[in-house]
């Protein structure tokens, strides 16, 4: 299995997620130059921008060396905040932006879930 089929698997497991927790998922993979935004979603007061991290551990190492949500650096950061922009610009809304990282364990051998972590306004502020 590839790292983008894990990637796959965690972005749609996000999404079920969000679902379940009352979020309207308005687009997936949407592009904007060279950028991508996971998963664009909406509660009731925000439109929310969503990038998903998702790891594959052996189940004794619930907790990895790094929690995933570290691989958005600053430079990510910035592009995916570029990107919600022109999303923002092209999609008009009067709701307030704001950025989301959603991180998704999956064992490593059965690619079940093992834990899920939704970070709220991430970054951006």
């Amino acid at each position: 299995m590839t790292t983008k089929d894990i990637g796959d698997i965690g972005e749609e497991i996000a999404c079920q997620y969000l679902k379940k927790d009352k979020y309207k998922i308005v687009a997936r993979n949407s592009h904007f130059s060279h950028n991508e935004i996971d998963i664009v979603a909406e509660d009731k007061d925000y439109i929310v921008f969503v990038e998903v991290k998702t790891r594959s551990v052996s189940p004794e190492y619930q907790f990895p060396l790094y929690s995933p949500a570290s691989a958005v650096t600053k430079s990510k950061q910035a592009r995916l905040i570029e990107a919600a922009s022109a999303y923002m610009r092209q999609n008009k809304t009067q709701k307030q932006p704001r950025m989301d990282v959603v991180e998704v364990l999956l064992d490593k051998k059965t690619k079940e879930v093992i834990r899920i972590n939704h970070i709220r306004n991430a970054y951006g502020r």
